[in-house]
Formats: C-alpha cells, sequence, structure tokens
C-alpha cells in the first residue's frame, strides 16, 4: 500500500488530462455535436453515422494517404536516415565543425515550429529565397508550394526535425565499444562494412526507439503544413490532423471532426504496434 499511494496523483492527472479528453472524445464522434445550429444546443447519439460517413468520404482515404507519405517520407526515412547520416560523418571529426553543424542543425529543431514555417514559407513560395537563386543562375522558377506542395512539407519537416535523430544516434554511436570497431579495421573492413556490421547491429534497439518517436510526432503535425499549403491546393497535401481541423472548426462538425480524430488515432496506434512489436522482439 505504502508504494502505491505516492502513484496516486501521477495516476489522477493522467486520468484528467490524459484519459479524461480521450474518452470525450470517443464519446463525441458517435454524436451530431457542433458548433452551431440545433446540433450545438441539443446534440443527440448518432450511433455509427460518422463512421458509416467517413467510409463513402473520398477526403478521408486521401488524407490518410497523404498522412502515411508524410510520415513515411519525412520521419522513417528522412529524418532518421539524414540524422543518422549526419551522426556517422561527424563521429571523430574535430570539435569546431562538430559544434558548427550541430548548432545549425539543432537551431531549426529548436525553433517555434510556427517561426520554422513561415521561414519555409518565406523561401519555398513565388517570391522567395529558392526562386531568387534559380533566377540568378539562370534558371526557371515555380511556386513549390503550389506545383510540390506535398515535397515541400515533407522536406519542411526533415529541415525541423533531423536533430533530434542526429544527437539520438551520436549519444549511441559514442557507446559503441572502440575495441570492436578497431577489431574489424585490423579484418580489413573499411569505413561502410565497420558501419554496416559492427556500428548499425550495436544501436539497432536506439534505432528503432528513434523511429517510434519520431513518427509519433510526425503523425500530429499541423501548423507546419497549415502555414505552409493549408492543406492545399485543393487537398493535395491535406493530412488527417487539417482533415480533423477543417471538419471541426471550418465546417463545425464537431462530431464528425472527432471521428476523423480517432482515425489518427488509429494510425498512431498501428505505427506504434509495429514498432513496439519489434523493440520487443529485440529485447528478448
Amino acid at each position: 500500500m505504502k508504494r502505491v499511494v505516492p502513484l496516486v496523483p501521477a495516476v489522477v492527472l493522467l486520468g484528467i488530462f490524459l484519459v479524461g479528453p480521450v474518452l470525450w472524445t470517443v464519446y463525441l464522434s458517435f454524436t451530431n455535436t457542433a458548433l452551431s445550429g440545433a446540433a450545438a444546443r441539443s446534440p443527440q447519439f448518432t450511433g455509427l453515422d460518422n463512421f458509416a460517413r467517413m467510409i463513402e468520404d473520398p477526403a478521408l482515404l486521401n488524407a490518410v494517404w497523404l498522412t502515411v507519405v508524410f510520415t513515411v517520407g519525412s520521419a522513417v526515412i528522412g529524418q532518421n536516415c539524414l540524422g543518422m547520416l549526419l551522426a556517422v560523418l561527424l563521429a571523430g571529426r574535430s570539435r569546431l565543425l562538430r559544434s558548427a553543424v550541430g548548432g545549425v542543425v539543432v537551431a531549426a529543431w529548436v525553433l517555434p515550429e510556427l517561426v520554422a514555417a513561415f521561414a519555409i514559407y518565406a523561401f519555398l513560395n513565388a517570391d522567395g529565397s529558392l526562386n531568387a537563386v534559380l533566377d540568378w543562375l539562370g534558371l526557371p522558377g515555380q511556386n513549390w508550394l503550389y506545383t510540390a506542395p506535398m515535397a515541400a512539407v515533407v522536406l519542411a519537416n526533415v529541415w525541423r526535425g533531423t536533430a533530434f535523430s542526429m544527437l539520438t544516434y551520436q549519444a549511441a554511436m559514442s557507446d559503441v565499444p572502440s575495441d570492436l570497431l578497431e577489431a574489424a579495421q585490423m579484418d580489413g573492413a573499411g569505413p561502410l562494412r565497420r558501419f554496416w556490421h559492427v556500428t548499425l547491429p550495436t544501436i539497432r534497439r536506439t534505432v528503432l526507439s528513434n523511429l517510434l518517436l519520431i513518427t509519433l510526432q510526425t503523425i500530429g503535425v499541423f501548423a507546419l503544413i497549415y502555414v505552409l499549403t493549408a492543406g492545399g491546393p485543393g487537398e493535395a497535401s491535406q493530412t488527417l490532423p487539417l482533415l480533423m481541423y477543417e471538419q471541426a472548426f471550418v465546417f463545425r462538425e464537431i462530431g464528425y471532426g472527432t471521428a476523423t480524430a480517432l482515425v489518427l488515432l488509429l494510425v498512431g496506434g498501428v505505427f506504434a504496434a509495429v514498432y513496439a512489436r519489434t523493440l520487443r522482439e529485440e529485447l528478448r
């Protein structure tokens, strides 16, 4: 009993601020709650109507697909691979070089999301820095946020979030036993083979943990995409968080918006289950 009592405040706070809102969201998804009209004054329980509507909604399928593309492109491939590459390239370099590169990469990470979004917008829009450089080189420019919206938001999220993966892998690589690397080098293994056969197997659990964290963080990205493209043009970059916002606060259909939020929760749960299962097998 004495061991349980100190945990009670933490459990109560989790119940109020985490479990409570989730349960309330689940309840609202089965109603026609709205921000205006009769449904705002007296919402009714509608059962599975919102979910039946989602099955026939092409915007939802498009948003699920774009969410997966955005997550895989900017987190699983972009942030993870670029962070590892930077960690490998900076290993053993001078402190000055590591500080300079690390400072540039971390600067994008510590910026507030809105500030980072406006910085990328100033770089990619029709009158932005990228087109100015292309014009100076005699190359044609374009409105990148309109012609390639998904590529733009993926690159923006990679730029902003790579620092976390880089720092994680730098810490993990510092714990790789030096005698293993030296033994591999004495056996004639080059840098690539030493990384593939010694370093990567040693830090594989860190890789899985990093993938889990950055994936769950990326699935819920809203402000970055909203500032850059607002989900457009049309629905070309409308991920699930933006669709949820549109349904709940633009069309004022809170019930349908919260049902969409459960789909977002489901997508995140699928990613988390895959990583958790893989990590659990690694720990055996």
